[in-house]
């Protein structure tokens, strides 16, 4: 279950270039009509999954169900994360060796549907589910306001927490994001952080630029520009950069971690040195007692209710929950696919009742909210899912795939982080930002 939910920290992405494919999404997408399903009859098709994220169970059940569909053979491909970007810039715009269907990392959407390189799904995106769907992930996969590529699957972060040192410090889960931030100063020890955030870690402080209504990037007319500038986005970086320097003891350096491994106690019993953590809902299976090693040599760890909690970060008012990070995968149909009629029978599988809550029964956010229910209902599902209901993803503009690939924001918290000037950093990385952020 330790699964990695997003595919954001890919470096490279900025250097993907698709040839063959147009320039647009909405000149180059395919064919916008609705199903086909005669069309579809003994079309043989490829469905590119990335990782090992989508189950056998699942894998099966679609095969099983486009061949009852469509009499066709269903070919699913796994591809590792490490080198799909190479793989689907390079036979995407190749009509002979395209996948029919990709699985695709949600930040990765706007880079490949702003070429050109999938189909427009608008014609059948009401039959997918339309406004049921998870909208952050749909937003991504849309351009003028046609949809490209669809949720497939989400996940979410949320906070886990060491009930046993919150106890004793006197304090209670917290009802608003100003409470959240001012308990976990209070827990700071020379050897303990009372919340453990690496300086650069980005994809979790920009939840507190998200609850105070700043965005990273917003659309002006027909172009992108960075909003890091924004009164509500300073808001949002004046109190990251408070929480590091009064309740961290992470490193300014560090982007993307394992924070688990400090809110446990060693192996050996030594205390933690974390109170509290931010990470992705998968992570809660490495959080826990020590009870000995696999035959890996990795620990094993088992949830202890009486030490350790959970809970959506809080908004800005009591009630609300702060807009996180989502993690998770698009789906999409190649624009060169010759098999369009095909394609959209498998979608139509997909995104039915049965497979979404196959999708939940295996732990994986179903890209239809109708189907949350399925995830379960203990604390961990709850607080995914109340997290992810009001996630947001990165802009959906064509050139923050170069943004990501340059790091540009790990270098802008990590100066937020070491006590940087917020204003005029704010400042300066909107230029940067702004010269790549449309492509």
């Amino acid at each position: 279950m330790n699964r990695k939910l997003g595919a954001v920290a890919i470096a490279g992405i900025a250097a993907i270039t698709l040839a063959g494919c147009s320039t647009a999404g909405a000149s180059g997408g395919g064919d916008a009509s609705g199903f086909d399903t005669e069309g579809a009859k003994g079309q043989d098709i490829t469905f590119w999954v990335m990782g090992g994220d989508t189950p056998d169970e699942a894998r099966q059940y679609l095969v099983d169900q486009y061949k009852e569909a469509t009499g066709g053979k269903l070919t699913i491909e796994q591809q590792d994360w490490s080198d799909a970007l190479t793989k689907l810039s390079n036979q995407l715009p190749d009509a002979k060796n395209t996948p029919d269907v990709t699985e695709i990392g949600n930040t990765w959407s706007p880079t490949f549907t702003t070429a050109g390189a999938f189909a427009d799904l608008s014609g059948i995106y009401k039959d997918l589910g339309g406004d049921k769907l998870l909208q952050s992930f749909v937003d991504v996969g849309t351009v003028d306001g046609k949809q490209y590529a669809l949720p497939y699957y989400f996940g979410s972060r949320y906070i886990t927490y060491r009930k046993d040192i919150w106890e004793a410090a006197g304090l209670e889960q917290p009802k608003t994001l100003a409470e959240f931030n001012e308990d976990v100063k209070k827990l700071r020890t020379d050897s303990q952080s009372g919340f453990y955030i690496g300086g650069q870690d980005w994809r979790n402080g920009v939840s507190w630029i998200f609850a105070n209504g700043g965005e990273l990037a917003k659309k002006d007319g027909d172009k992108w520009v960075s909003t890091l500038s924004d009164d509500k986005s300073i808001t949002g970086l004046e109190q990251f950069q408070d929480l590091f320097e009064n309740a961290s003891n992470a490193p300014s350096t560090e982007d993307d971690s394992t924070p688990w491994v400090n809110i446990n106690n060693d192996k050996n019993g030594a205390a933690p040195t974390a109170a509290t953590i931010i990470a992705p809902g998968w992570a809660h299976w490495s959080v826990g007692d020590y009870t000995g090693d696999n035959d890996e040599g990795a620990e094993v760890r088992e949830w202890n209710d009486d030490v350790f909690g959970v809970f959506p970060l809080p908004g800005v008012k009591e009630g609300e929950v702060a807009p996180v990070f989502a993690g998770g995968s698009n789906v999409a149909i190649s624009a060169k696919s010759e098999k369009q009629a095909g394609a959209k029978e498998l979608l139509r599988i997909i995104f039915s009742d049965e497979y979404q809550e196959l999708l939940g029964k295996n732990g994986l956010g179903p890209a239809n909210t109708d189907f949350v229910s399925s995830l379960g209902d203990d604390q961990f599902a709850t607080a995914l899912i109340d997290s992810a209901l009001g996630s947001k993803l990165t802009p959906a503009a064509p050139g923050w795939a170069a943004v990501e690939g340059q790091k540009i924001l790990e270098e802008f918290f990590g100066k937020i982080a070491e006590g940087g000037d917020v204003t005029a950093l704010a400042a300066e990385y909107d230029k940067k930002i702004d010269a790549i952020i449309n492509g």
